[in-house]
């Protein structure tokens, strides 16, 4: 291991350009070399005169920024050669006896002879004249022309403006924006601002809802539950014909290349590019980063058997996640927490004291099986077993620290970013009287739930949000541990805490793409009737929420797109939702969420539809 590094740094000379800048040449272990990109071969295969001039180059994908810390901020771009426009095509990666990670042991693959140098630098004005920090890198075909590396001396809670650009030229990327954190002790005097998305189907729409807040300017965070992308092929799960909107490749993704595509052209919406560029990220997965319905060891469609094997083109299972997170990890502005656990995303924010934001992976870490739609009674009657899990021992416990040093440490709030509906969701209208609930939620991990719930009730755990997205509608519930702890659904009392979960950015609704909204908010009324906790839902609209923090309130405010068949800026404020410090429950003003709400169903209130519409780009 030490040789190895030793032989590394040979290859950066002082001054030069460093190839272990580019975080994406350190993924998925910089602590386990073999299962990493040959550096030696990327260097040894270097041609200087197979250079590229800086007008056969294009920043192609704008720019990114995420995982915000408090002296440094993950910064993301793509360059690549102008005649090379498609992905990096090898599908390879670390497999059977094949040593490392290197384009030259395939012969058909058109490797880039010459890595690209890249400049990047950050400063506190427009005009990049304060610098706070500057560097060089390179990339290459190796991990598809991307680009990302770590910012750092930088200063905590302060707005920065950054850029890349081609060595020794004029050729440069947009100029991008972004925040640092406060840091863990810092008292905030100012609120902290959220916006929280999920679920954003290439086909089906298009991604306004993630230009609104660019144009609002109403942010300071970008939280994104998962569902970046859809691994079907094009009318599967949507039909992006009619508005020149199909997924690339037009077919079911299974390799390191599909993933690439796939993600690049999610990337070429110019509400998601402008999200990038103007906010930092904070990011985890769900399922379809991957494929429908995963867990361990499978998902809905391949479960490590022959025939799935035959039926995915001879792609295992693992090879398949293998794939799918190294593109991920390539593609988005995020820091690897572990550098010897490629899987794992689950991590934490201290926004000073103000709150935590705890991410889970509840998804594709160390998930038990799930509700594969041939097994519902199964997980129906093992939901409850002691082994059940969504996140794996070492997660969940992880977990459960996080949240006792939180409250222990006197913040604020603790949030928690999570891919799935935690609270209890009888769907009987929609599954039957058999079957009502969701099993792929944790629903059908109730083991896992109980001791979540049991660990926040046991140790008084105050002013805990949930947030989920997954469902493509909107949920709104007091947090309960239903039939243990007494719970009055008019007053509240009795609640841990409270979620919010978002509808989709574009993915369809689940009771059918084109429902009316009468029909709508017919289902919402049966859904919030049929549950307790759930005080207000909505099935209509597709769109986001934002999260307003300060020491005293927290709120949530639900937005609603019209119409992701065309591109505006056009959105409808749906509801509005408050939950004041220590009260562990949405605050009945008289009524929750105020008394009314534009559509869906709202418990003691009522549904007043104005239909106003605000236009973001005017």
């Amino acid at each position: 291991m030490r040789s190895y590094f030793l032989t590394l740094l040979t290859l950066v000379e002082p001054g030069s350009a460093s190839f272990l800048s580019n975080l994406n040449y350190r993924s998925p272990s910089a602590l386990h070399p073999f299962l990493g990109i040959s550096l030696h071969a990327v260097h040894k295969r270097n041609d200087p005169a197979a250079a590229f001039s800086p007008d056969q180059l294009n920043f192609t994908h704008g720019v990114a920024s995420g995982d915000p810390n408090v002296t440094s901020i993950i910064l993301w771009t793509r360059v690549a050669p102008t005649a090379m426009p498609d992905n990096d095509r090898s599908n390879l990666t670390v497999q059977g006896t094949i040593p490392l990670y290197d384009h030259d042991t395939l012969g058909y693959v058109r490797a880039s002879k010459a890595p690209i140098c890249v400049n990047y630098v950050i400063a506190t004005d427009k005009a990049l004249k304060s610098v706070a920090d500057n560097g060089q890198t390179y990339t290459s075909s190796d991990i598809d022309y991307t680009v990302k590396v770590e910012a750092q001396r930088l200063k905590a809670f302060t707005t920065y403006y950054y850029q890349f650009s081609v060595c020794n030229s004029n050729k440069t990327s947009p100029i991008g924006r972004t925040k640092t954190i406060p840091g863990k002790n810092d008292k905030l005097s100012a609120p902290v601002r959220l916006a929280v998305y999920s679920c954003s189907n290439y086909p089906f729409g298009y991604f306004n809802a993630y230009g609104n807040p660019v144009r609002k300017d109403s942010v300071d965070y970008v939280i994104h539950l998962g569902d970046y992308i859809y691994e079907y092929a094009n009318g599967e799960y949507g039909w992006g014909n009619s508005l020149g909107r199909i997924p690339l490749p037009d077919k079911e993704i299974f390799s390191l290349y599909d993933y690439r595509k796939r993600i690049a052209t999610y990337r070429t919406d110019l509400d998601l590019v402008a999200s990038h560029q103007q906010f930092p990220w904070i990011s985890v997965w769900d399922d379809h980063e991957v494929a429908d319905n995963t867990w361990r060891a499978g998902s809905s469609e391949m479960n490590n058997s022959e025939s799935s094997f035959i039926k995915s083109g001879r792609v295992s299972i693992d090879q398949r996640k293998m794939n799918a997170v190294r593109a991920y990890f390539e593609w988005m502005p995020l820091k690897q927490v572990e550098m010897d656990d490629s899987l794992r995303i689950w991590r934490s924010f201290s926004i000073g004291t103000l709150f935590d934001l705890i991410m889970l992976d509840t998804r594709q870490y160390d998930r038990g099986i799930t509700d594969l739609y041939w097994n519902t009674e199964y997980i129906k009657d093992i939901s409850n077993d002691a082994s059940r899990t969504l996140m794996g021992p070492r997660q969940e416990a992880w977990f459960y620290n996080e949240l006792s040093a939180s409250s222990n440490r006197s913040a604020a709030w603790r949030v928690i970013g999570n891919q799935i509906i935690f609270s209890r969701l009888n769907e009987s209208i929609a599954f039957g009287q058999s079957l009502p609930l969701n099993y792929d939620s944790w629903d059908g991990y109730l083991a896992n739930k109980n001791r979540t719930l049991k660990h926040l009730y046991d140790n008084k755990i105050d002013n805990t949000i949930f947030l989920a997205g997954d469902s493509h509608a909107s949920w709104v519930s007091d947090l309960v541990w239903l039939d243990t702890h007494p719970y009055d659904p008019v007053s509240g009392n009795g609640s841990i805490g409270v979620e919010f979960a978002g509808s989709a950015v574009s993915s369809p609704c689940p009771f059918g793409a084109n429902i009316t909204l009468a029909a709508a908010n017919r289902n919402s009324t049966l859904l919030v009737n049929n549950n307790r906790e759930l005080q207000w839902q909505d099935l209509y609209y597709r769109g986001y929420f934002e999260l307003t923090l300060t020491y005293d309130v927290a709120n949530a405010s639900f937005f609603g797109i019209p119409n992701t068949r065309v591109k505006n800026g056009q959105e409808i404020l749906l509801a509005q939702f408050q939950v004041k410090t220590r009260e562990n429950k949405l605050a009945r003003n008289p009524s929750v969420g105020g008394g009314t709400a534009e559509s869906g169903f709202l418990k003691g209130g009522k549904i007043v539809q104005t239909n106003k519409t605000v236009d973001t780009s005017k």
